[in-house]
């Protein structure tokens, strides 16, 4: 397998990853207005509003035009996550979800960087080689279409549960 094929599945759900983040800090922007203000950032809820509309857009973008452009503003708002894990963790950390998993309780973490780092750097690869559109990719793989949605949602709902999910486990002592 090309490594461009290999990179499909894991852009496609970073793209599917912002569409729903933003989606979620669009209904409410509150959790990202705390996160943004615990690690003393300023966080005017317009302004939550708009950058989630912009995440949303970035998503869409990224499935339904399959650009440079868009791959090189996935890797930009991946790489702006990355950074505000880093500060927030530098910071003493946030109490409250970012919002972008909905209200669950989701303080930075190390795996927290490393998944939204490489994220970044599989949409970095894709904006160097652009994949085309969702269509192109299916189109250009007889028989990969299902296989292809399968590994993006897999790849989405992985990264879920490792950002939302695992950090609330508690281990028994």
């Amino acid at each position: 397998m090309p490594v461009m094929d290999a990179l499909a599945g894991p852009y496609l759900a970073s793209a599917a990853l912002l569409v729903a983040a933003g989606g979620a800090k669009l209904i409410d922007p509150l959790p990202l207005v705390r996160a943004l203000r615990s690690a003393r950032l300023p966080a005017p809820r317009h302004v939550v509003r708009v950058v989630a509309a912009v995440e949303v857009a970035i998503g869409a973008a990224a499935v339904l035009l399959g650009s440079r452009g868009a791959a090189v503003a996935v890797t930009v708002s991946y790489a702006a996550f990355t950074a505000f894990v880093l500060v927030a963790r530098h910071r003493g950390g946030v109490l409250a979800s970012c919002g972008c998993f909905g209200k669950t309780d989701t303080p930075p973490t190390t795996t927290h960087v490393v998944v939204t780092g490489a994220l970044a750097v599989v949409a970095a690869a894709v904006a160097v080689r652009p994949l085309g559109t969702l269509g192109d990719l299916l189109a250009g793989q007889p028989g990969a279409g299902l296989p292809l949605l399968a590994a993006a949602a897999a790849v989405a709902v992985t990264a879920y549960l490792v950002l939302a999910l695992l950090p609330l486990v508690q281990v028994a002592r």
